[in-house]
């Protein structure tokens, strides 16, 4: 659905103050004083800073307790224990897909992200539930946020025979993108887990998004054979490795080389700019040429309490993490969480120029850094030309 639209008074990235003349869904023309065409709504922008849509490039929405009774976390220490409790109470919790993707995805909405990318658990236990669940969220909301969906082999791919087969079906069903998780330390066969997840992809011709929550020099090893299948089969600039934990380490001989590879490979970073792990060096990483995105990772889910899918609190949090004071730095925060997303995501038409399909947000604030910092709750949020959430409450009813 596509709207018109003129909005008076924005400042795009909190610079001068324009007009925004929105005609089908895109933006037709920025200026000051745009006469508004005959029949085309008008609102206010009261000086406020218009934003691109925010970003949301790695969630899992199949999984969200949001809207649900209080969860009693009481699970762990070990990955394997997370990951093994949360697919055994699935459907004792009530954790239906399809209701709790549609929950979150009008959640980020509200906070003004237009495009959301959510791994999907694929497993035995559960089939092509998750899979069919968000599908039918991405069908039925795509009024207000455009996702896309990667087949998440969550339980481990190798480790729980019959894994593969369903990766296959739900790539035929409709996911778009291939996902993997800790080759080492998950499967316990790197050289099988990747050659599975790379077939999968030149079959599908899909691209990659791996887990990869190995440290140090174990997760250089992982990240160094992702970066030698990426090379031999072709894959430059469709393969994405989130978390990458081992990026963070200090120690400049392992990780200056892996950078070197991934920007010539254009391989893609995630980062959640996580306050417990080590960290990819954002600005490091963007200032080799390295796309990075970021995104909200579990929300109030089995696996912890946090979360709240605002992508300006996101800002904020990869800016603490990789020391950003600057106003400069700051806007670094901000993109990654914007417009790297949307490159990591292939988003066309993304922005705020001339021609750019018209997702927007307006956030109150005199400079970008005072948004992230502040995260005012009134917002408004326009997709595709239509205004879709004002000040916390959207166009949609959560279920």
């Amino acid at each position: 659905m596509t709207a018109s639209l003129l909005l008076r008074n924005v400042r795009p990235y909190a610079g001068s103050a324009v007009d925004v003349l929105i005609e089908n869904g895109k933006i037709a023309r920025i200026a000051a004083g745009i006469e508004a065409p005959a029949g085309t709504p008008i609102e206010d922008g009261r000086g406020e800073i218009m934003l691109p849509g925010l970003v949301e490039a790695h969630t899992h929405l199949d999984k969200s307790l949001w809207g649900q009774p209080w969860y009693v976390n009481e699970v762990g220490p070990k990955l394997l224990d997370k990951i093994d409790n949360e697919r055994l109470n699935k459907r004792r919790l009530d954790i239906d897909p399809a209701r709790q993707s549609a929950r979150q995805s009008i959640q980020s909405s509200l906070t003004g992200s237009t495009h959301i990318l959510s791994h999907v658990d694929v497993d035995t236990d559960h089939g092509l539930w998750g899979v069919e669940g968000v599908m039918r969220t991405r069908d039925e909301y795509r009024d207000i946020v455009d996702i896309e969906i990667v087949a998440f082999p969550q339980s481990g791919l190798l480790r729980r025979p019959g894994t593969l087969e369903l990766m296959d079906e739900a790539l035929k069903l409709g996911a778009g993108i291939v996902g993997g998780l800790d080759p080492c330390t998950i499967d316990r066969d790197p050289k099988g887990h990747l050659d599975a997840v790379f077939e999968l992809c030149q079959r599908h011709g899909k691209p990659l998004d791996i887990h990869l929550h190995e440290p140090g020099e174990v997760g250089a090893f992982s990240m160094d054979m992702i970066i030698e299948r990426t090379r031999a089969l072709g894959m430059k600039g469709k393969v994405t490795i989130s978390h990458a934990f081992c990026l963070g380490t200090p120690d400049p001989a392992l990780v200056e080389p892996l950078i070197e590879q991934l920007a010539e490979l254009d391989i893609a970073i995630m980062t959640t700019g996580p306050a417990s792990r080590p960290a990819p060096p954002v600005k490091k990483l963007l200032g080799a040429g390295v796309r990075v995105c970021s995104g909200s990772d579990g929300i109030r889910d089995t696996w912890g309490p946090y979360g709240n899918a605002d992508m300006l609190e996101r800002a904020m949090f990869v800016g603490l993490r990789n020391n950003f004071r600057r106003d400069d730095e700051l806007r670094l925060a901000l993109d990654v969480c914007t417009t790297e997303g949307a490159k990591v995501m292939g988003v066309e038409g993304y922005g705020l120029g001339e021609g750019c399909v018209a997702d927007l947000v307006l956030v109150p604030g005199e400079t970008v850094a005072e948004a992230i910092v502040t995260r005012s709750p009134k917002r408004r949020v326009v997709k595709r030309g239509r205004i879709v959430a004002r000040d916390g409450v959207s166009v949609r009813t959560a279920p």
